[in-house]
């Protein structure tokens, strides 16, 4: 079924928290783990709109499916990290514009060089690249709402699970539409599904670890998703991937956790903190492979020629 564009650009909107009792945190706090997987869901929740800025230099700003959608997701997103803010401070916890800044500043030249890779590979591949965004955010949007599950279980705060019950059918209205996106642009095209499956499988990393110290995702991943529920439903995030046109059996959000020591038994730190430097070139790497198709695509024309 098509999503509705429509209805959901009529309808959405902040998420609601002006009945939240905010009062019964100092009643009864929050877990300290809880606490920090919140600042990490904010952080993650406050940087949408850069994830936005990549995408809008890409051939998806072309699409006004696309774009009407992503007006209104980021909005979400932004005010979601706002609501999670309102439960920090509750708890006496610094969280505001300040925190955000310090946080996008200390990306460093990898938030400078990430639009400039993304621009280069996207447009030089073509509109078969919207797929890749489309996939991306599929798998990136089960993982929040599972993460999301798993702290209401683990705290049953009943303010907490209010708002993240309000966030969490959010969540499922974006995921309905990249979800539905990707298993349309994929069925589509044979490049699309080849190019996916590239970049995912070489690229995708758990939601938060491109902007979070290796340290803090591994607490997060561990304190979520450590367990037998949180492995359970991680192979549920997979069983949806291999359900869309050429991502069977990539067991994608499987390794990416195994990488921060999560279902598997943990690696040094080192490795990971490599790993992440590594995927600071990973745009490179994305740009040479662009610029690889768009050489055969032009060879190809001018043969034809």
């Amino acid at each position: 079924m098509a999503f509705d564009i429509p209805g959901y650009i009529n309808t959405a909107g902040r998420v609601q928290v002006d009945d939240l009792d905010l009062d019964a945190f100092a009643e009864r706090p929050l877990s300290a783990e809880a606490l920090r997987c919140l600042r990490y869901m904010s952080d993650v929740e406050s940087h949408t709109v850069c994830y936005l800025r990549d995408v809008l230099v890409t051939p998806s700003h072309r699409d006004p499916d696309v774009t009407a959608f992503m007006s209104m997701w980021a909005f979400e997103e932004f005010w979601h990290g706002e609501a999670i803010d309102s439960v920090l401070r509750a708890h006496g916890q610094k969280a505001d514009y300040d925190h955000i800044r310090e946080v996008r500043e200390a990306q460093g030249l990898k938030d400078r060089l990430a639009p400039i890779y993304q621009s280069i590979a996207a447009n030089a591949i073509g509109d078969d690249f919207v797929a890749v965004h489309m996939t991306w955010g599929a798998i990136n949007e089960w993982s929040a709402h599972a993460a999301y599950g798993s702290l209401i279980e683990k705290e049953q705060h009943p303010e907490l699970t209010k708002l993240l019950g309000r966030i969490q059918r959010q969540e499922s209205r974006h995921l309905a539409f990249y979800a539905s996106q990707a298993k349309e642009r994929l069925e589509r095209s044979q490049r699309a599904r080849s190019l996916a499956r590239w970049v995912t499988e070489r690229f995708w990393q758990p939601v938060g670890s491109t902007i979070q110290p290796v340290e803090e995702t591994q607490f997060v991943l561990r304190h979520l998703l450590g367990d037998d529920a949180g492995a359970t439903a991680v192979r549920k995030i997979d069983e949806k991937v291999h359900k869309l046109p050429g991502m069977e059996g990539l067991n994608l959000v499987q390794r990416g956790v195994a990488g921060f020591g999560v279902g598997v038994p943990v690696g040094d730190l080192g490795a990971a903190k490599r790993g992440s430097r590594k995927r600071l070139v990973a745009g490179a790497a994305v740009v040479a492979g662009a610029a690889g198709i768009a050489a055969v695509r032009r060879r190809s024309a001018g043969s034809h020629a």
